[in-house]
């Protein structure tokens, strides 16, 4: 077929003018879209409310979750591993001959003993020497707590204070808390004497210590001081003593 060089021309040119229009078309800008019409979500009352009430509780589930930062009651090692609940000792001196009875689990103390018990440990672990005065009834003549056998009654926290290694009173608050954290004697049954005394390895022969034991023992000595306690034939460090009604007896160490 004969073609036109005219006609063929025009028809190039029209070509080329259909497909710049529908190519430009492609290049226009869509149509701006509002908020509502990208998310649905922001029309319908109290989705927004609750999204950001989500977020905003997060941070107080994780806080309720986190674990708590109270300082808990301290346990004896040795009934948590061991799995000790009690047993006797051979007495000494202290209890007039008698057997000590040494008990792990708290409840078995009287109440008073009880009470004192978690007040000092309170107190030992709140970093405050001054918060013992008030349990060591300080001032009570010979009815307070007794940290000496030099002078009765001379100010226990002073005297505490003054053997602290430390000028604030640390060392001697993380002693008496390490040794509030063992098991526990019961000398003197029956007679005045009575007491709940701590650590139980003072009413113990130590050189018939279990393993656990001395795990126990080595919480609040080195072991150094266990193999001087085995040359002096007994426990030598910090005990605690309190009477059956609740009174803080002694705090001292030595034999």
């Amino acid at each position: 077929m004969h073609t036109v060089p005219g006609n063929e021309f025009r028809r190039s040119i029209a070509s080329l003018a259909v497909a710049t229009m529908f190519f430009g078309s492609l290049a226009l800008p869509l149509p701006a879209l509002a908020f509502s019409q990208l998310n649905p979500s922001a029309n319908q009352p109290g989705v927004a409310g609750k999204s950001a009430q989500q977020r905003n509780d997060k941070p107080v589930e994780e806080a309720l979750e986190a674990p708590s930062k109270t300082i808990p009651m301290p346990d004896p090692l040795v009934n948590n591993q061991a799995g000790q609940s009690g047993g006797t000792a051979s007495g000494n001196a202290s209890n007039g001959g008698k057997q000590a009875e040494i008990l792990f689990d708290i409840s078995k103390a009287p109440e008073p003993v009880r009470k004192l018990r978690e007040a000092i440990v309170e107190a030992a672990a709140s970093g405050d020497l001054e918060r013992l005065r008030p349990l060591m009834n300080v001032g009570g003549g010979l009815k307070q707590t007794q940290v000496t056998a030099d002078d009765p009654t001379e100010d226990p926290i002073k005297t505490l204070h003054d053997l602290s290694g430390d000028p604030d009173g640390i060392e001697i608050l993380s002693i008496l808390l390490d040794i509030m954290s063992t098991g526990f004697a019961h000398t003197g049954q029956g007679t005045p004497d009575e007491m709940y005394v701590w650590p139980y390895f003072a009413e113990k022969d130590i050189k018939s210590l279990t393993a656990p034991e001395k795990v126990d023992l080595m919480r609040i000595v080195t072991a150094g001081d266990y193999s001087d306690m085995l040359e002096f034939g007994g426990y030598n460090f910090y005990r605690v003593g309190i009477t059956p009604d609740g009174r803080w007896k002694f705090f001292t160490s030595g034999e």
